[in-house]
């Protein structure tokens, strides 16, 4: 059946987000003992939410041991959701917030860097580590394009123009 729009929707492409904060002491230790004890909570929230797609995590259950820049108390959080409303509802309507206006306590904003970048992904694939850190670079040296862009500065997904 051949689809009579010759543009397709946003419903090709999800919303891919890495945030990244460097921590103001070990995970392990007393600094961020209250931040670690609710964040199997906070996941469990955002892996139950509407719009929810996929998370990085490992073993664990979350990102936190992951170490993908030279310095270890840099910490990421990578996530792919249905579309921007989701992950906005998520970050700023749920407990989320509660830890989001509280983040100063335990992390510190890494120099040069955004705290987040978001992009769109083709539905059904997941961004590498990697190809997510580019971006957050992408975003600090060209400021918001459609490629990777903020919360304050969003860009529509691509549209995808049919074939004849």
């Amino acid at each position: 059946m051949n689809d009579p729009d010759p543009v397709r929707p946003a419903s090709r492409f999800h919303l891919a987000q890495l945030n990244v904060a460097r921590a103001k002491g070990p995970t392990d230790g007393p600094l961020m003992a209250e931040f670690m004890a609710n964040l199997d909570r906070i996941n469990a929230l955002a892996d139950n939410s509407p719009g929810f797609v996929w998370r990085l995590q490992t073993e664990d259950g979350a990102a936190t041991s992951i170490r993908a820049f030279d310095d270890p108390d840099l910490l990421l959080n990578l996530s792919v959701w249905e579309d921007f409303e989701s992950f906005h509802h998520y970050v700023y309507k749920t407990d989320h917030v509660h830890y989001v206006r509280r983040r100063t306590e335990w992390f510190e904003p890494v120099e040069g860097l955004p705290v987040t970048v978001l992009w769109w992904v083709p539905a059904g694939s997941v961004p590498t580590v990697e190809a997510s850190i580019e971006r957050l670079h992408q975003l600090a040296e060209h400021g918001p394009t459609a490629e990777a862009f903020s919360f304050r500065r969003r860009f529509a997904p691509p549209m995808i123009v049919n074939e004849p």
